[in-house]
């Protein structure tokens, strides 16, 4: 299955051409909803494949940075089209200038803000949020969000209600953890729900560096096997890149789930991780619940805060624990 996606992958110009009855023109991509159409589900092929996939024309490079992002500037990004990945997460794909990059760093995050009524001498109030861009920061033209709509969330509720058109305004990049290749020989995740998005980034900045011997360990926990965000591609993933071990637990297994079941516990973090060492680091992120069980929450300064949890009872020091 995934050899014949990575046909269709190379073969993506000639089949959208003929799909929509001519050739992509320069500087044009496939809308967001056609590839879903295309690919009878988005939710496998997007994920399976390349993000050079959906980037069909060829650029020239420009000389010198070209970023679409502002740090000290809050930027409106359009909205290209939504995607249904599982019943309760939608991907968002956002275009800007299709000769520019987006500017996010090894690993960063963005800030959205939207508007939310006025205050009492009637200015402009906003709800301000963080996410993680799942595309790869080298791709040019466009980025995508993965977010869970919550049924109180005041953000992902007006992400929930954009259409086609609409406008975000963004402001980043919002650097995390520095990321440079190699810095360790072995980097443990954890993660819960959509707290997968800066793992990717991490995971794909290492596997497409030839130069990266980075080992790779993913524990990633979810209510459900439904609920398991980006599996298909972290399969694909984990397939081709002998440095990369992932380990899935849910909460509700079925009845044929072959994974673990329940919380991530200490026993699951002694067999999926690196043990405590100067050349190790755990990342971890997810909902409050899970860092507290985990690692300790960050302080309320959002400073990375005392390491307590599993990970401290089996070793590990603060120095070898990054929260995002």
């Amino acid at each position: 299955m995934a050899s014949f996606f990575q046909r269709l992958a190379k073969a993506a110009p000639v089949a959208f051409a003929n799909a929509f009855g001519s050739q992509p023109k320069s500087g044009y991509r496939i809308p967001f909803g056609a590839l879903a159409a295309v690919s009878g589900g988005i939710s496998y092929l997007y994920y399976v494949s390349s993000p050079d996939m959906v980037h069909l024309d060829k650029i020239n490079e420009e000389v010198g940075p070209n970023v679409a992002l502002n740090p000290d500037k809050w930027i409106e990004f359009k909205l290209q089209d939504t995607a249904r990945v599982s019943h309760n997460t939608r991907l968002f794909r956002f275009s800007f200038d299709p000769t520019a990059k987006l500017g996010l760093d090894i690993a960063s995050c963005i800030l959205t803000r939207a508007p939310l009524g006025q205050d009492a001498e009637g200015k402009p109030k906003y709800v301000v949020r963080p996410y993680t861009p799942i595309s790869d920061p080298d791709v040019k033209g466009y980025f995508d969000l993965l977010i869970k709509v919550y049924p109180e969330g005041k953000m992902s509720q007006h992400f929930a209600s954009l259409k086609p058109g609409d406008v975000v305004e963004v402001k980043g990049p919002i650097e995390k953890l520095r990321y440079s290749p190699n810095m360790k020989k072995h980097i443990g995740m954890i993660a819960g729900g959509t707290g997968i998005t800066p793992m990717l980034q991490v995971i794909e900045a290492i596997l497409k560096n030839p130069d990266d011997n980075t080992q790779v360990s993913l524990l990633y926990g979810n209510v459900s096997p439904d609920d398991i965000l980006l599996k298909q591609k972290l399969d694909v993933l984990e397939a081709s890149h002998p440095n990369l071990k992932i380990f899935y637990t849910v909460d509700n297994p079925t009845k044929n789930w072959r994974g673990g079941k329940g919380y991530i516990s200490k026993d699951m973090a002694l067999k999926g991780l690196p043990s405590p060492s100067k050349d190790t680091l755990i990342l971890v992120c997810g909902p409050p619940g899970m860092m507290k069980h985990i690692s300790g929450e960050k302080a309320k300064d959002y400073s990375q805060g005392e390491l307590s949890g599993i990970l401290k009872e089996l070793g590990y020091t603060e120095d070898m624990v990054y929260k995002f």
